[in-house]
């Protein structure tokens, strides 16, 4: 149901999801509490742009960030690409313009080096929406939502693909 939700856009869902999931799996440091701490951090990271509960938001995300350091300290293969993206996440918020990108970039490789093509295509989404909605650069956010609308495709998810499809038709990059 967390994935569900944060991938289909729901927020207030997502979140109340992510709490059900805390309280049955815990804090502890397995597969499924690690991927539940992730989407707890995008969750967060989306209701701050939304100015929704920013201290909590902060912390939630902090925690998130710290989990996501000790996972990828255990199981680099699995979790680095989480971490980066985060990390990625935080820095467009605080106008770390190129740190952030080469987070992105970091998230984006790795992702694709463990096989995650789902995540690789989450990686190149954030990333373009960072180009269009904080960069302000289009011809960035056109590459890293063609890359992404070809992860969702090989991934399966018409949705996704359909969404990444609008996004690329709403910009305004001439001679594309």
């Amino acid at each position: 149901a967390v994935i569900r939700a944060y991938w289909s856009g729901y927020t207030e869902r997502c979140g109340y999801c992510i709490q059900k999931c805390m309280n049955l799996f815990g804090q502890g440091a397995q597969p499924i509490a690690c991927v539940a701490k992730f989407f707890f951090g995008l969750n967060a990271i989306d209701l701050l742009r939304k100015k929704r509960h920013a201290s909590k938001s902060k912390e939630g995300l902090r925690k998130a960030i710290a989990a996501m350091k000790d996972a990828a300290a255990n199981s680099e293969w699995n979790f680095m690409n989480k971490l980066r993206l985060l990390e990625a996440e935080q820095k467009s918020i605080t106008q770390n313009h190129w740190l952030a990108i080469d987070l992105y970039d970091a998230s984006i490789q790795s992702a694709k080096k463990s096989g995650f093509i789902h995540e690789q295509g989450l990686a190149c989404e954030k990333a373009g929406f960072y180009f269009k909605n904080k960069a302000g650069n289009n011809e960035k956010a056109l590459e890293y939502f063609k890359q992404a609308r070809a992860c969702y495709d090989e991934w399966g998810s018409s949705m996704k693909v359909g969404l990444i499809k609008k996004e690329i038709d709403s910009l305004d990059v001439s001679g594309s």
